[in-house]
């Protein structure tokens, strides 16, 4: 087989979250462990760095291996979901796993996974591990999926553990509240090693801290650390201004940083990667300095391929994607949507039909004029059902077939100062944008 011959193979073979939803979810590591020991626990042949959350954790990950990378160290990065290829999970330095070597390594250990049946998630988790050992990597930041406790990736002992924030998202799997979606992301808290939170939300924190302190952890919440002082956007680079919130009990420089991420969100990221330097620097052996990391975040989308946070595509008309894709992570990207100035404004929407549309719903500005489509996978929502359900809502619009078409028929009614929207689903975004 050849790379898209091992791809489909893949696909068709192995039950996929991204493409059929709840019946490809595993709730047990049972498969996970028996890979593991297959290929002699490759993870524990370099350093890691957890990270889970409802949001964010995609953007923090990439910024924390640009920062590494930048540092001089050989930097593997997992992620999830991927937008055009699948090797987008698996980099080592920003660059993508060669074709060849997923080939072979579905070539080579096919019997196995015919014989223990793994999700693809096990699958790439499993890949991943490998190729990093493979390739000795220094560290590697792996992004936990759906949850945490049980995730594939939660049979690692990294130097640190990150907790973005706590979401409604998954509720089907993870629980119908912050506190036992909580529970279960704080099932990567390692016994001794230290965790840091992104955001402070009171119902999620007394489930942090309890199991920090039953595994011996110490815990930081970034937010109540880090505060940003100003934010601007220029030259197609996000600057922020940050301080200490208490100099006097954590004596942190005032310091003034950009990134080439132009979401108003990463304000909330960007006080996570800033604290896990200063963990990791405390905590380990590894060294980065000040002079790497302001060049590594100026250029960490660019410099780990990550694509599709708050993505500029054209200008007159202006085109902006965004993969947010749940209430928590829309609430940002529809408040900073409606502060752009334009005259009409025009939403490409579609979503996946696992989702909590009604919670989404409310989020949507009235005053735009929307095209719905339904993404090219099994789990997306039908453009019909997503027009009924926005009508009913009190907005307006027509459907399209297919992400492309909705895009052009934005594009025909639109003039130079006008804006268009493009998003609801990671999976509408990769679509559109220029892999």
């Amino acid at each position: 087989m050849d790379y898209q011959e091992t791809v489909h193979y893949l696909y068709q073979q192995l039950p996929a979250y991204q493409r059929i939803g709840k019946a490809a979810y595993k709730a047990d590591l049972e498969t996970t462990l028996k890979l593991d020991a297959y290929f002699k626990h490759p993870h524990l042949l370099y350093k890691t760095i957890h990270v889970a959350g409802t949001n964010g954790k995609g953007s923090t990950s990439h910024m924390i291996a640009s920062v590494l990378q930048s540092a001089g160290y050989k930097v593997g990065l997992y992620t999830s979901p991927h937008l055009y290829d699948f090797r987008e999970r698996i980099r080592i330095n920003g660059e993508m796993i060669p074709e060849q070597e997923v080939v072979d390594f579905v070539k080579h250990h096919k019997l196995i996974m015919e014989k223990l049946k793994p999700s693809f998630f096990e699958m790439t988790a499993a890949l991943a591990f490998d190729y990093f050992a493979c390739q000795q990597v220094d560290i590697a930041v792996i992004e936990a999926g759906m949850g945490g406790r049980l995730d594939s990736t939660n049979i690692i002992t990294p130097l640190l553990s990150i907790i973005t924030n706590i979401g409604l998202d998954h509720t089907e799997f993870l629980g119908d509240t912050l506190a036992k979606i909580a529970e279960e992301k704080a099932g990567i808290i390692k016994s001794g090693i230290p965790v840091l939170i992104g955001e402070w939300n009171a119902e999620s924190a007394i489930v942090f801290i309890h199991k920090a302190e039953e595994n011996n952890s110490s815990i930081i919440f970034a937010d109540k650390v880090l505060q940003v002082n100003k934010t601007c956007i220029k030259n197609s680079k996000q600057k922020f201004s940050i301080s200490a919130v208490n100099p006097a009990e954590f004596p942190y420089p005032p310091i003034n940083i950009e990134i080439d991420l132009l979401g108003s969100y990463q304000a909330k990221n960007i006080l996570t990667v800033l604290l896990a330097v200063e963990i990791l620097r405390k905590y380990t052996t590894l060294i980065v300095s000040n002079k790497s990391l302001s060049k590594s975040l100026s250029n960490a989308a660019k410099q780990t391929g990550l694509w599709g946070r708050w993505q500029i595509l054209q200008n007159k008309p202006l085109i902006v994607c965004d993969t947010g894709h749940n209430a928590h992570g829309m609430s940002y990207v529809m408040k900073q949507l409606k502060q752009l100035s334009h005259k009409n404004l025009y939403i490409v929407l579609g979503l996946v039909s696992d989702k909590d549309v009604e919670s989404i719903l409310p989020l949507l500005p009235a005053d735009a004029y929307y095209f719905f489509t339904k993404a090219n996978l099994p789990r997306a929502m039908d453009a019909q059902a997503l027009a009924e359900k926005c009508k009913y809502a009190g907005l307006k619009g027509e459907t399209v077939t297919g992400v492309y078409n909705a895009l052009q028929a934005a594009k025909n009614k639109a003039g130079a100062d006008d804006v268009i929207f493009v998003g609801g689903s990671t999976f509408v975004v990769a679509e559109i944008t220029p892999g």
